[in-house]
């Protein structure tokens, strides 16, 4: 899936980037109006995450462009003003879905995936390691086909660590998925949660490493009943 994304805040493009490349998508970066114009003229896309206050416009005209041309891309604006002025006129301007920041990523990622859903209808996405299974749809965990519930802080650290299964994940990054245009939250917190996680983990055959100065890295653990030699 090919996403555009038209965003010039450097830092949160680049956390956006990361993000999305992580749940398997190829993304674009279009840092200005001129750029976002020339890639979909030049290029097809599955989606567009448009910011409106750019450099060179205002994004709702690449919108209204984009609909005159008949374009039936689906599009999420994400910004800053957060009126039900602005929110009631992107939508009827042809915007499939409007997100204020600041903002939770997966709520971002639900949205987006909920507009892929709806606009390639058979499209999935699950990221799994042994019997640990994500389902980026529902945004759920199960353990070997059973729901895994978790608190809400858990879920987006063990998010983190199964998206990049088998890489050490920084507590920045980690830090970074969780506070996307959001609260930041501290390293101390982090430890706690992979703490809990290690002890749920466990039993499943399933290990969180650390990496000191490094990271968390998630893998099987070769050392737990019935794992292969």
């Amino acid at each position: 899936m090919k996403l555009l994304l038209v965003e010039d805040d450097a830092a949160l493009a680049d956390g956006l980037l990361r993000s999305f490349g992580e749940l398997g998508f190829d993304v674009t970066l279009a840092r200005t109006l001129g750029l976002a114009d020339s890639a979909v003229r030049t290029q097809a896309y599955d989606l567009m995450i448009l910011d409106l206050g750019l450099p060179d416009g205002d994004g709702l005209e690449l919108l209204g462009r984009l609909r005159s041309r008949q374009l039936d891309l689906p599009v999420l604006i994400l910004t800053a003003r957060d009126g039900v002025n602005d929110r009631v006129g992107g939508l009827r301007l042809g915007a499939d879905d409007y997100l204020t920041k600041p903002f939770d990523l997966r709520e971002l990622e639900a949205r987006v995936l909920a507009l892929l859903r709806r606009s390639q209808g058979g499209f999935s996405q699950e990221r799994g390691l042994g019997p640990l299974r994500l389902d980026t749809f529902q945004n759920r965990f199960y353990m070997a086909e059973a729901p895994l519930l978790l608190p809400q802080r858990e879920h987006g650290v063990l998010e983190a660590l199964i998206l990049n299964a088998g890489k050490v994940v920084s507590k920045e990054r980690i830090a970074q998925r969780l506070s996307v245009g959001a609260e930041e939250l501290a390293d101390n917190a982090i430890e706690v949660y992979i703490h809990r996680l290690r002890r749920r983990l466990a039993a499943a055959g399933i290990r969180i490493r650390t990496f000191r100065g490094l990271g968390y890295l998630l893998e099987l653990d070769p050392d737990a009943p019935g794992a292969e030699s």
